[in-house]
């Protein structure tokens, strides 16, 4: 049979929409890859099962881009006051991120410490609403990474790699256990209003991995997903029709292309397109949830609207079966983002301010709904900052040891595991390295971090690389 327009012409003819965008970058990558016709199956994001019975099906990762203050905020150092003003003995200058502005001074906290829940957790008081949440967090006072620069500390606690080109956790995690939504990503984007983090979509790059794995961003307001809306003039059943039409021809190609394994993948992309202009335009409604609800994630305020939206947004998702979603916080520069150069108590003022209020309320709803769990939430950034002092009354970066905390998901809640020095400098007890969180979050998953392999350019890689070990004394 011979048809008077190919597949390309058809998608010409589509005009715009998220689907057609997607229909013709997917087929102007040409034939598929060796790896990726091996990864495929009839859905790339099918759901498959996990290695072992899994504690968490779920991640929500609450990313304070810019690198929150482990001795300000989870991790009370009583020494920096003795010292305030005076040289700590275990400073090294080749540490400091801001050459020549960051100088050997100790500076104290401008907050004060309490303890909270019947754990006992010490939070600070910058974050009240959290704090009601002590017995269910377990914070880590001892991770490290390998940079104190943002672009290689981001790509690093994305991807485990400090460059650019490695999967993100997020497609690792999609990758190994599909997704429970037919009708939604499996990795979910949502950024902070004022722009993206440093490296951009990179940070949720699926690497050398297909692209089904990528993490796709939902907007802030109006329609979710760019081109989601379908063309002016071309009704639902114009593009159902069309996409039959497609599937027609698919099926034929792939009969007399038996090798060609991951054509019924690509269509399984299409139809997961087609169905999306309709469900993420329901999941985004927030206007569908209670007016308490609402309140309570601080849509009613200026300073917590956004960052709550995101937040009680994520609970929808993650209820909708999608199987990672990311939120940053902090925006694409200076103090936009958790990034206090020049003056610490200004900047995290007001991040905590915009993000202590929804984040509570997204554990507590997350707890309310039975949803805590298997939802595994993840807080912290890509590294912490100095307990010395830079132009007076800022922090440096500072990625020899910082504070990141864990809950639900199988996570012993109420804990703190780990210790830095007494200035808040070294990590020197229970310390975590990146591999060792990510090889964490993934055993929560039911994913052996060991056993997560993906062939390409003949080696198999994982998301830990040839690191990382279970932290097994935070789990439940």
């Amino acid at each position: 049979m011979t048809h008077p327009f190919s597949r390309r012409h058809l998608l010409e003819a589509a005009g715009g929409g998220f689907a057609a965008l997607a229909l013709r970058d997917l087929l102007q990558r040409g034939s598929a890859t060796a790896a990726e016709s091996k990864t495929a199956s009839l859905n790339p994001l099918a759901n498959r099962q996990p290695h072992f019975a899994a504690k968490a099906t779920s991640v929500i990762f609450l990313f304070m881009y810019g690198g929150p203050s482990q001795v300000d905020l989870l991790d009370e150092k009583p020494e920096l006051a003795k010292w305030d003003g005076k040289a700590i003995p275990v400073f090294r200058q080749e540490d400091a991120f801001m050459t020549g502005k960051t100088k050997n001074v100790a500076m104290k906290s401008p907050y004060r410490f309490k303890r909270h829940g019947d754990s006992g957790l010490q939070i600070a008081e910058t974050y009240p609403e959290l704090a009601t949440c002590a017995d269910d967090i377990c914070v880590i006072r001892s991770m490290y990474c390998e940079s104190n620069n943002h672009a290689p500390a981001l790509f690093q606690m994305n991807s485990g790699f400090l460059q650019a080109g490695r999967p993100c956790m997020g497609s690792w995690v999609t990758y190994g256990l599909g997704s429970e939504s037919e009708n939604l990503p499996g990795f979910v984007v949502l950024m902070d209003h004022q722009g993206a983090p440093v490296n951009g979509a990179l940070n949720w790059s699926n690497g050398f991995m297909p692209a089904a794995f990528q993490g796709v961003p939902f907007r802030s307001s109006g329609e979710p997903i760019a081109y989601l809306t379908p063309p002016k003039g071309v009704s639902t059943e114009q593009q159902r029709a069309r996409l039959d039409l497609l599937n027609q021809w698919n099926s034929e190609f792939a009969a007399a292309h038996p090798a060609e394994t991951a054509l019924s993948a690509r269509i399984a992309s299409y139809e997961l397109a087609f169905r999306m202009q309709s469900h993420a335009t329901e999941c985004v409604d927030l206007s569908r949830e209670t007016a308490a609800t609402r309140a309570a994630y601080g849509l009613d305020d200026k300073v917590t609207q956004h960052f709550g939206r995101n937040c009680l947004l994520a609970r929808r998702l993650v209820e909708r079966g999608v199987r990672f979603v990311q939120l940053y916080s902090g925006g694409n520069e200076g103090p936009k983002a958790w990034d206090a150069h020049d003056d610490l108590k200004k900047n995290h003022d007001l991040h905590c301010a915009e993000t202590d209020r929804p984040i509570a309320a997204l554990l507590k709803d997350l707890k309310a709904r039975g949803l805590l769990d298997t939802t595994l939430v993840v807080w912290g950034g890509e590294f912490g900052r100095s307990p010395v002092a830079e132009n007076g009354k800022g922090r440096d970066h500072h990625p020899r040891g910082f504070s990141m905390w864990l809950a639900g998901g199988g996570i012993k809640g109420g804990l703190t595991y780990g210790s830095t020095d007494e200035f808040g400098y070294n990590a020197i007890q229970g310390r975590v390295s990146v591999p060792d969180l990510h090889a964490t979050i993934l055993h929560q998953l039911g994913l052996n971090h060991e056993q997560l392999t993906y062939r390409h350019t003949g080696r198999d890689y994982r998301l830990t690389d040839v690191h990382g070990e279970v932290v097994k004394d935070i789990l439940a």
